[in-house]
């Protein structure tokens, strides 16, 4: 078994995943693990990075498919013991003008930005080693969608006390809703991704508040965190952040020192801590 430190980024063949790889690479102290669905886009990513100098490794995962994270926390559990770093990367938008009705649209960014990541965190956090980061990548408009919640809706999302099982059903409720067109009648905003991305940074918060309870000695250190306007293939040409802007957050709170105790359990933008 390897004492080599080791980070994870899902959905890291592009964009601000593939960022994110590039950085750690540069400035992580260990081994770096660019993951993608498809093996032959992520291998290409990793040629790339290769040709820059840089030593990323490559393993397959789909966030959507429960085999596959569970073959990539075996990996890790046999190759390193744990891990040191994940990022929660892994994430899809449907671009305004899609023509999918608004039910499919919310079933599909639920299913991976809110259900895949969740999947994740179950499978690799009992795997993250003391002084531990995990950062799971939400978005601004998490806070945007709050505020078009009704304020029942609202309170439960920033309760301190709402557990992981309250916060499943709530975003089942919502892909439920948006089937029967009564989600807004229902008090949820009238987009997919910014409920998903609600899911992610209420997530977050659940899972710091059980690591102090459950592990408060190990030092682990868990946030949520907007990368902001990013010109992906997700945001388009226009956004205002470059890839590389983008990842500096993501990268911030991954690389946080061993001495710090926080952020901790926060959403994190311009590594700034930001109100929920």
């Amino acid at each position: 078994m390897s004492n080599v430190p080791v980070a994870v980024v899902t959905g890291s063949n592009k964009g601000i995943g593939l960022a994110i790889v590039r950085a750690l690479c540069k400035q992580f102290p260990g081994d770096v693990y660019l993951t993608s669905r498809d093996p032959d886009r992520g291998q290409a990513a990793v040629a790339q990075l290769q040709q820059e100098g840089l030593k990323p490794l490559f393993h397959q995962l789909d966030v959507d498919d429960p085999q596959s994270i569970r073959a990539l926390r075996d990996f890790l559990k046999e190759k390193y013991g744990g891990l040191n770093v994940l990022v929660n990367n892994a994430g899809i938008a449907f671009k305004v003008n899609d023509t999918a009705p608004f039910a499919v649209q919310a079933e599909v960014t639920l299913k991976t930005n809110f259900f895949g990541t969740r999947n994740v965190c179950t499978e690799l956090l009992p795997l993250i080693k003391p002084y531990g980061r995990v950062v799971n990548v939400s978005s601004m408009v998490s806070n945007s969608a709050l505020k078009g919640c009704s304020p029942e809706l609202q309170q439960k999302f920033r309760s301190d006390t709402i557990t992981e099982e309250e916060l499943v059903q709530l975003m089942t409720k919502f892909v439920e809703d948006t089937k029967k067109n009564i989600h807004q009648k229902e008090g949820w905003p009238n987009t997919a991704y910014g409920v998903s991305k609600i899911g992610v940074t209420v997530l977050s918060r659940i899972q710091a508040r059980l690591l102090n309870e459950q592990r408060k000695g190990d030092h682990i250190l868990l946030n949520a965190c907007c990368p902001g306007w990013v010109r992906t293939d997700m945001a388009g040409p226009k956004a205002t952040k470059s890839p590389e802007e983008g990842a500096e957050t993501p990268v911030y709170l991954a690389l946080l020192p061993s001495s710090a105790d926080a952020p901790h359990g926060q959403f994190v933008s311009d590594k700034t801590v930001r109100p929920w």
